[in-house]
């Protein structure tokens, strides 16, 4: 990713957003979020792919996903790279707390 911030209209297509927030284990954070970044590599239509530390608990994080269509993210759950990290992944959860889904129309890029 480029450092250079762009803001971008994306009425051309209609895109898939996503934001979940996921418990792991106490103490046991910054192990889930390494696994979770191994496996989100290579994600066909996966636009952009955040995970972010809670800042008021410490077992919290938050993912933001944008893709180019919600086919695209059901996809996703089906490669291996991700069926391998949601496997390795589980036993550091403690479960899941808010989801939203959502249509992106505007943002900023960082490429």
């Amino acid at each position: 990713m480029g450092l250079g911030l762009e803001v971008k209209a994306m009425e051309e297509v209609t895109l898939y957003g996503l934001i979940g927030q996921m418990m792991a284990l106490p103490g046991r954070r910054a192990e889930l979020i390494a696994i979770l970044a191994e496996g989100t590599t290579e994600m066909p239509g996966c636009l952009s792919y955040v995970i972010a530390e809670d800042r008021e608990d410490e077992d919290a994080l938050w993912i933001t996903e944008i893709w180019d269509s919600e086919e695209h993210h059901a996809a996703s759950l089906q490669l291996p790279a991700v069926q391998d990290a949601i496997a390795r992944g589980r036993p550091l959860m403690a479960g899941f707390g808010q989801r939203f889904e959502t249509t992106p129309v505007a943002g900023v890029s960082f490429d």
